[in-house]
């Protein structure tokens, strides 16, 4: 299995090379491609003068947008299966292996890292909101899915193609609820994350309660309208 991991980037700076070199060291048989996001700091020149193999975007569009830049990269190349893995050093590589095997054993649209499996997970308001995501997940498609906003997934290459070639689909829970929906096969295993290695997270309270409540309604609304 051809896997790449694409690493959406902005204002990564403290930590994008750590954690392209720990990606290196850790799986030297996956290859990546990291996609900086208009950044404002120094993570496009940290691109150039390292020689990572990735792309800069001339202004900052979301991480939707820069993640299906990875996926029409994966698309056109052919890889099997892509890993959406952060830069800011909280996923770890070693359980890209699991993730492919479990893709490969079940034949899995997508791979989720669950923190919920390995007894763990996000705290305060975003377990909150997680929870209720799961909820929702359960409700409207009868799949559970233990870690819905863990942000390391594995997809396979129906999934790439969906991606690339398609134009209302985006790195989140509702898009989960959809591939369920439409009886897609959605499977978890268990992994530790660690906190992040440097820079600071957008998901300050009020972003999260906004994240949340997009991604809600968001998974209802495609419940009845697709």
């Amino acid at each position: 299995m051809r896997v790449l991991a694409v690493i959406p980037a902005y204002n990564e700076e403290a930590c994008l090379e750590d954690t392209v070199r720990g990606l290196e060291q850790t799986c030297p048989q996956v290859d990546y491609f990291v996609v900086d996001d208009g950044s404002s700091d120094a993570t496009g020149q940290i691109i150039r003068e390292r020689g990572l193999n990735g792309v800069s975007l001339p202004i900052n569009t979301g991480l939707t947008s820069a993640f299906r830049t990875g996926m029409k990269y994966a698309y056109r190349r052919g890889y099997d299966a892509v890993v959406q893995f952060d830069a800011d050093g909280q996923h770890l590589p070693q359980y890209i292996a699991p993730m492919a095997e479990e893709m490969a054993v079940t034949d899995s649209d997508i791979v989720i890292a669950s923190r919920a499996l390995a007894g763990g997970g996000p705290a305060g308001a975003r377990a909150a909101g997680s929870r209720l995501i799961t909820w929702l997940i359960r409700v409207t498609t009868g799949v559970l899915v233990t870690d819905p906003t863990s942000g390391m997934r594995m997809y396979n290459r129906r999934m790439i193609e969906m991606f690339a070639t398609g134009f209302d689909v985006a790195p989140e829970p509702d898009t989960i609820a959809l591939v369920a929906r439409k009886g897609g096969k959605v499977t978890e295993v268990p992994c530790e994350m660690r906190e992040r290695q440097g820079g600071e997270s957008y998901l300050k309270l009020g972003n999260v309660v906004r994240y949340m409540s997009r991604t809600c309604l968001s998974i209802l609304l495609f419940q009845w309208l697709r």
